[in-house]
C-alpha cells in the first residue's frame, strides 16, 4: 500500500491551502509552505511569521530524509545592548499555573519565513508567488475561529491582546469565540510583499527594521546583525525501529525517538503491560509548559511527505507596527532556556517532525505533534497504535493518550480502566482528565490508511 497525497494540520483553512497547492501540481514542499503560512493566519494563537521550527522531508525518488532547523535563535550578536527584564505572566492548564515571561526581551530571531524560503528552495515546483499569494488573499478575508481554539483563548488573553494583539482577538471588548472571525490586519499586506519580495524582507527589509525597532523599544536586545545572519541548518537525521518500520526524525529535547528506541518489542504484547512500560520511559520528564504550537504533515501524489511543526512560543506581546506579525516569546519560556546560550545559538526545542518507512525505505506514516513536553507521549501513542496495532490514522490519532509528570501520570477521559489500575499498582499517582483538552497534543498524521487532524484541537485532514 502507498500513502495516499493529502495534507493534515490543524485548522481546516489550513488543510484547504496545502490541498488546493497539490491540487495546482505542487509538490508536498509547495503544499507545506503554503499550509504553514496558512496557519500563521489561522491558527496565531499557536504559531506565526515572528516564530519557529522544524522540518523533515522525505524525497520518494532517493528514499532520502531531510530535517531543517529554522527554530529561534538567541539575539545579541549586535553587541550593542543588554537585555532589560522581561514581564512574568502566569498561564493556567485548568488549576494549575504555569510561568511565563514576555515583552522585548523575551524574544528571540524567528526563523518561519526563512524555514519556509528553504523548504521551497529545495523542493519546490511552483514559483513562489504562486504559493505566498493565496495566503495573502486568505489573511485578507480572516478565517473562522473553531470551538477548541476559542476555548484556549482565554487562558493566553494576558499576552495575546497586547499591542495590536486585541484588535485582532478582542474586536468588540470580549475574547472571539467559536464561529467569528480572526483578521489580523495588515497582515495580508505583509504576505503580498513575502510573496513578491521573498522571505528575506522580514531580515533585510523594512519589515526587519520595524520588528527591531519594537523589541527594542521595550528593552530586547534583538539587532540587525541577528537578523541578516540567520540561516536554516540541516541537522542530523536520527532513527528509531517500530514493528518492522523505521520512524526518523530530529533529535529533540524530549528525546522523543531515543525514548522509541529504549522500549521493547510491543507486538502482542498485555496492553496494560504496555501502558506501564510506556508510562515509565516517560517518567524523566519534569517539563509541562502551555505547547502553543502547530503541525502540518502533507504527502504530494510522487509520494514525498513534509511535515512541519513551528510556534510562537506563548507570543511576546510585541508586534511588528501594522504588519499583522505577532513576535515570538522563546526566551522566556523556561524550559527551553536551561544553560547559558551564546548569541546566535538555537534555542532548544521539544518538537519532533517525522516519517517512518517500511524495510523497503517506503512511506508509512508521516507525523508531527503540538504540544511542548506532550508531543513526545502524543506521537509514541499514534506511532504505537498505527504501527503496532494496526490502526488507521484517524483511529491512531484519536487513541486515549497519558503522560508522565515524574511519578503523576494524566490520562484522558477515555483512558482504559485496566491500564489504570496497572499504573497504579506500579506506583504512580493517576489523574484521569474529566474532559478533553488540547493538554495532550494535537497530532497531525497521512499515512497508507488515510490522515487525520487531532479532535483535541478542532484539526482538519483532506486527501486529493
Amino acid at each position: 500500500m502507498v500513502v495516499p497525497p493529502g495534507v493534515a494540520a490543524g485548522h481546516p483553512a489550513t488543510v484547504e491551502m496545502g490541498i488546493r497547492t497539490l491540487q495546482r501540481g505542487g509538490t508536498a514542499a509547495d503544499a507545506a509552505v503554503a499550509a504553514t503560512l496558512a496557519a500563521c493566519v489561522s491558527e496565531s494563537i499557536f504559531t506565526g511569521l515572528g516564530g519557529g521550527g522544524f522540518a523533515t522531508y522525505y524525497e520518494a525518488a532517493t528514499k532520502r530524509v531531510t530535517c531543517l532547523d529554522f527554530f529561534c535563535a538567541a539575539p545579541g550578536l549586535d553587541g550593542d545592548r543588554l537585555a532589560g527584564p522581561m514581564r512574568p505572566i502566569a498561564i493556567k492548564f485548568g488549576e494549575v499555573p504555569l510561568p511565563y515571561e514576555i515583552g522585548g526581551s523575551s524574544v528571540a530571531v524567528p526563523g518561519v519565513a526563512a524555514g519556509c524560503g528553504e523548504i521551497h528552495a529545495r523542493w519546490g515546483r511552483l514559483p513562489w508567488a504562486d504559493v505566498v499569494e493565496p495566503v495573502a488573499y486568505l489573511a485578507r478575508e480572516g478565517v473562522t475561529v473553531p470551538e477548541a481554539h476559542a476555548a484556549t483563548l482565554p487562558a493566553l488573553l494576558e499576552a495575546m491582546v497586547l499591542d495590536q494583539g486585541a484588535a485582532a482577538y478582542t474586536p468588540h471588548g470580549v475574547p472571539l469565540g467559536p464561529g467569528d472571525r480572526l483578521y489580523h490586519p495588515g497582515l495580508a499586506d505583509t504576505l503580498h510583499l513575502i510573496a513578491h519580495d521573498g522571505p528575506g524582507v522580514l531580515y533585510t527589509g523594512q519589515l526587519g527594521r520595524m520588528a527591531i525597532d519594537a523589541v527594542r523599544a521595550d528593552g530586547g536586545s534583538l539587532g540587525p546583525g541577528d537578523l541578516a545572519s540567520y540561516r536554516v541548518i540541516e541537522r542530523d537525521v536520527v532513527g528509531a525501529p517500530i514493528d518492522g518500520c523505521t520512524v526518523f526524525g530530529r533529535h529533540d529535547l524530549n528525546q522523543t525517538l531515543a525514548t522509541l528506541r529504549a522500549l521493547p518489542p510491543l507486538t502482542g504484547m498485555d496492553t496494560a503491560v504496555r501502558a506501564v512500560i510506556l508510562a515509565k520511559a516517560l517518567g524523566p520528564s519534569v517539563f509541562d509548559g502551555y505547547g502553543e504550537t502547530t503541525n502540518i504533515s502533507v504527502v504530494d501524489a510522487d509520494g514525498n511527505a513534509c511535515v512541519v511543526t513551528t510556534t510562537l512560543g506563548l507570543g511576546a506581546g510585541i508586534w511588528i507596527p501594522g504588519a499583522g506579525v505577532h513576535l515570538n516569546s522563546m526566551l522566556g519560556e523556561g524550559e527551553l532556556n536551561t544553560g547559558e546560550q551564546a548569541p546566535g545559538d538555537r534555542i532548544a526545542s521539544m518538537m519532533c517532525p517525522l516519517v517512518a518507512l517500511d524495510e523497503h525505505g517506503d512511506l508509512v506514516l508521516a507525523a508531527g505533534s503540538a504540544g511542548a513536553s506532550r508531543i513526545r507521549s502524543a506521537l509514541l501513542t499514534t506511532l504505537i497504535a498505527a504501527l503496532v496495532d494496526g490502526k488507521k490514522v484517524e483511529e491512531a490519532v484519536a487513541t486515549p493518550r497519558l503522560h508522565t509528570v515524574t511519578d503523576l501520570v494524566h490520562v484522558e477521559p477515555d483512558f482504559a480502566v485496566a491500564e489504570e489500575k496497572a499504573l497504579v499498582e506500579a506506583g504512580f499517582r493517576v489523574n484521569r482528565w474529566s474532559q478533553t483538552n488540547h493538554y495532550f497534543g494535537g497530532v497531525s498524521a497521512i499515512g497508507v490508511t488515510g490522515a487525520s487532524g487531532d479532535p483535541r484541537r478542532d484539526g482538519s485532514a483532506a486527501l486529493l
